[in-house]
């Protein structure tokens, strides 16, 4: 059971100051030398794949482009970049607009490097880092130069990216057979690609912790928000994906999206869904706090229910498998709770749980947060549906070594859930005082990110919270 929380009294809108464990400079959360040594290997690894994938769609050579800056409506206001992740996947530039990669089998890869003429924004530095020996590299200042300095011949060259300058020059753009082989393939994480995702957990850890202590100082969700982006290093765009900060009963939406800049007269709860990346790569880490005592005992319950399945996480096992098992598991902890009435097999069988938890039991991760291929059958593209009882599972394939999963169960009490609940025959065996106790937390999430081993599942997350004092 995890410790119950007390906070004392605040003044609403307290200033928050950071815990001495939020100074990320100070953690040896990357380890360059480490990434360097591994590097080669991931980059053969990354070479090899896309030869396959080459051959499989019938073309000789591939150009993958970083991406472009896309600018607001009527407006010279860029969205925020995100780059190209078939280009992360070769070298660790996530944050540079108009580069391209060029591949071809047997042959050293060449980067088109952008780096404009521009004092209106400061350019990227010249390139440097344990990848540069890897790469014929070319300089170029203007989108003009990159279409200039592509291969004359591009009939057997197969492109993929956005907003491409020419893209009647190439064979074919986003071809689907060759992403579909790119990414079933991308679900098998190089060692390499292991340890960015780790240094990527062991960056949001500390972040977590500040977070926590701001809650407990009885901070408003944008003092949070604030506390936990300085303690990671990382601005609101450098954030694999928008931090939840939820508190009290906007935890029970599942991706709530506001920060409200005035504390709550009482911080009840505290579900906070953030990650922070590496090289490319992304963490994705859920914790949920409360200072009631009861709710924090539904909370250890969820916790050690998730523990359970991250031992689950072994090569072999079917994902929608141990989804299914998750709402075995969560029906029981609705009947320890009283929140449901009956046996858990009853509970289950009856579809209740899926009124508490709506959501898939995890996904993929590592270039994109939601990484590609969760829901592929095999290489050639046919597809593996989630079950019809749960449609949002987004990993409905078979685990396999070297996977990298999250593992989120959760317990939520939604009001638009609830109202179906209560118009379902089984909502006689429901607890409704219990429910209406528990409905000011908003909900339960615990998650970690789990690598796939064939010694067994190593998890990422508890080994970084393992190594920061807590």
């Amino acid at each position: 059971m995890m410790p119950e929380l007390r906070r004392t009294n605040q003044p609403r809108n307290p200033v928050v100051l950071v815990s001495p464990v939020a100074d990320n400079s100070a953690m040896t959360w990357l380890d360059e030398s480490r990434l360097s040594a591994l590097y080669p290997a991931h980059l053969e690894t990354q070479s090899e794949r896309a030869s396959r994938a080459l051959a499989h769609a019938g073309f000789e050579r591939l150009v993958i482009f970083s991406g472009r800056e896309r600018v607001a409506f009527r407006d010279d206001i860029p969205y925020p970049f995100v780059a190209n992740p078939y280009f992360k996947a070769f070298l660790p530039l996530a944050r540079h607009p108009d580069c391209a990669l060029v591949f071809a089998p047997a042959r050293k890869p060449e980067l088109i490097y952008m780096q404009p003429r521009d004092y209106w924004h400061m350019a990227p530095a010249a390139p440097e880092g344990y990848w540069l020996d890897h790469f014929h590299v070319r300089i170029v200042t203007e989108p003009a130069q990159l279409d200039a300095a592509l291969p004359d011949d591009l009939s057997t060259t197969a492109a993929i990216g956005e907003n491409i300058l020419i893209p009647e020059r190439f064979a074919a753009v986003n071809d689907t057979a060759l992403l579909n082989m790119l990414d079933y393939q991308r679900a098998r994480k190089t060692p390499y690609e292991i340890e960015c995702i780790a240094a990527a957990n062991r960056r949001a850890v500390p972040a977590h912790q500040a977070a926590r202590a701001a809650f407990l100082a009885g901070a408003a969700e944008f003092d949070i928000h604030q506390a936990y982006c300085r303690a990671a290093q990382h601005t609101d765009h450098e954030l694999p994906y928008g931090n939840i900060i939820a508190l009290n009963e906007h935890a029970a939406v599942l991706h709530y999206q506001h920060l409200d800049r005035e504390a709550p007269h009482e911080s009840r709860s505290f579900l906070i869904d953030a990650g922070a990346a590496c090289q490319g790569y992304a963490a994705d880490i859920t914790r949920t706090w409360s200072s009631d005592p009861a709710f924090q005992e539904l909370i250890g319950a969820m916790e050690r229910l998730q523990q359970l399945l991250c031992v689950a996480m072994v090569a072999g096992a079917e994902f929608p498998v141990l989804h299914d098992q998750a709402h075995q598991a969560l029906a029981q902890v609705l009947v320890e709770a009283d929140i449901a009435r009956g046996t858990p097999e009853q509970v289950y069988a009856q579809g209740i749980t899926r009124y508490f938890l709506p959501h898939g039991l995890g996904h993929l991760l590592g270039l994109q947060v939601h990484d590609a291929g969760g829901q592929l059958a095999d290489a050639a593209g046919n597809a593996a549906p989630p079950p019809e009882h749960y449609p949002w599972l987004r990993l409905t394939r078979r685990l396999e070594p070297d996977f990298v999963v999250t593992v989120e169960p959760g317990l939520y009490f939604i009001d638009l859930l609830l109202n179906e609940l209560a118009a379902d025959p089984a909502a006689k065996q429901i607890n409704w005082r219990r429910v209406e106790q528990f409905k000011p937390f908003g909900g339960i999430r615990v998650e970690d990110n789990i690598a796939v081993g064939t010694a067994g599942p190593r998890n990422l997350t508890r080994e970084a919270f393992a190594a920061v004092p807590a």
